[in-house]
């Protein structure tokens, strides 16, 4: 059996493994246990009650977090002309068209969110085994796909961020840094919770939010009691 460090183990002291906590304790919980000589992120997992492999119970969408991620992302952008100046003016990281997509079948993947004007979609199809399972491909549904190439670039730099249910049924995302304060990140994880809900899929029966955790990247995961995000919502 691997052996528990001394660090994990103070941070566990006073925490129940098994209570279900009211979402400003949870937030408090984390905090203080977040001791790790870096900015940790604060992570949320929620269990959905779907079945992803049914395409009427998938779940996918973008959310904006009110007070960011607190992550520096790297945006690429697919597109030509005056398009492609305007994703440079807006901060875009990386621009191009038929080079980029030399570029990233050449192996070199140098950002975190790709978005395409929808003329450049025939080219960038072409990725779709590359960006696809990286969660990269752009997408119209979660707003990557947009002549509003502007908007789309401040949004992700802003603090967008994508979900997508995975195969057990578990969305999880990043939702700010220990460093933000218990207020910005509460906003920020009821922000990402209300919409996963209003997501909710027309083949979803049932209990929906099943169970959800939220913990920091080496700290230990404390349960939320979904009743007290629902109110909150």
């Amino acid at each position: 059996m691997a052996k528990i460090g001394k660090r994990i183990t103070k941070a566990r002291e006073g925490l129940d493994p098994v209570k279900l906590y009211a979402i400003d304790e949870a937030v408090e919980l984390l905090k203080a246990r977040a001791t790790a000589k870096f900015d940790e992120t604060i992570e949320i997992a929620m269990n959905l009650g779907v079945d992803p492999r049914h395409a009427d119970q998938m779940v996918r969408g973008v959310v904006n977090l009110p007070n960011g991620t607190g992550k520096t992302v790297r945006v690429a952008v697919f597109a030509r002309g005056d398009k492609a100046e305007e994703a440079k003016a807006a901060g875009a990281d990386i621009v191009g068209a038929e080079e980029l997509v030399a570029d990233i079948q050449a192996g070199n993947i140098n950002f975190d969110r790709a978005i395409a004007t929808p003329d450049m979609m025939a080219l960038v199809g072409r990725l779709g085994k590359v960006l696809g399972p990286r969660g990269l491909m752009p997408n119209p549904r979660v707003g990557t796909v947009t002549p509003d190439v502007t908007a789309a670039v401040k949004a992700s730099k802003g603090g967008a961020v994508e979900f997508r249910v995975e195969k057990a049924g578990i969305i999880h995302a990043g939702v700010g840094k220990v460093s933000f304060d218990a207020k910005a990140l509460k906003e920020n994880i009821l922000s990402f919770v209300d919409a996963v809900q209003k997501a909710k899929p027309s083949g979803a029966k049932g209990n929906y939010v099943k169970r959800v955790a939220l913990s920091s990247t080496m700290g230990p995961g404390v349960k939320v009691d979904p009743s007290t995000l629902h109110e909150a919502v």
